[in-house]
């Protein structure tokens, strides 16, 4: 059985059309959980967002580029599957191991992510707590404070949602590996270990 836990954490990724929540829209949507431990427990649905023409014919160049080549334009066009099913089938994922407003959004520069779930996907984004666990932001501060330390492997770039989900909680592991107290150990391991050193034991 399923247990349903306040620890667990919500990984999503979207790809979008663009980057602006007013005037874009969401192509792709997929969904991890994981344990506070950043240990994969369940990847949820991967799911293709049907857009119009319309819409797909004035994506800039960048979007136009990457999501051709990947693919997801095409799978875009054939989907059947709109906004309110991707929601649906990814709260109800979401509702299985993450009680009401208790998991941080988590993700590469999710507070983008996040505008276009308020406004496409409210009952869902409505689901997760306000607060983010940003990958990015802990880049950005290694970056700065240990410019001579691990480089984090490079990413595929794919620019496919549950590929580029993967690569973050894989990201957040390595900096964890590398830069936090505690040896790469999750912190209760950590705080034991050291209990363990203080009293003379192995």
């Amino acid at each position: 059985m399923t247990k349903v836990d306040p620890n667990n954490l919500v990984w999503i990724d979207l790809e979008m059309t663009g980057l602006d929540h007013e005037i874009e829209s969401i192509i792709e949507i997929a969904t991890i959980i994981t344990d506070k431990h950043l240990n994969i427990i369940a990847e949820g649905p991967n799911l293709v967002i049907h857009q119009p023409d319309e819409l797909l014919n004035r994506m800039d160049e960048w979007n136009t580029q990457h999501h051709t080549s990947s693919g997801l334009v095409e799978k875009v066009r054939n989907s059947k599957i709109g906004l309110a099913e991707a929601e649906r089938a990814t709260l109800d994922f979401i509702k299985t191991y993450i009680p009401y407003n208790t998991s941080p959004l988590c993700g590469n520069s999710v507070h983008q992510d996040r505008k276009f779930l308020d406004k496409y996907m409210k009952e869902l984004a409505d689901h997760l707590h306000y607060r983010t666990i940003d990958v990015t932001s802990v880049k950005e501060i290694v970056k700065r404070w240990y410019p001579n330390g691990p480089k984090v492997p490079k990413k595929s770039d794919a620019h496919m949602a549950l590929i580029d989900i993967r690569e973050s909680i894989e990201e957040l592991v390595f900096y964890r590996q590398h830069y936090f107290i505690g040896n790469g150990r999750p912190p209760e391991d950590a705080e034991t270990n050291s209990n363990h050193n203080k009293d003379g034991e192995e």
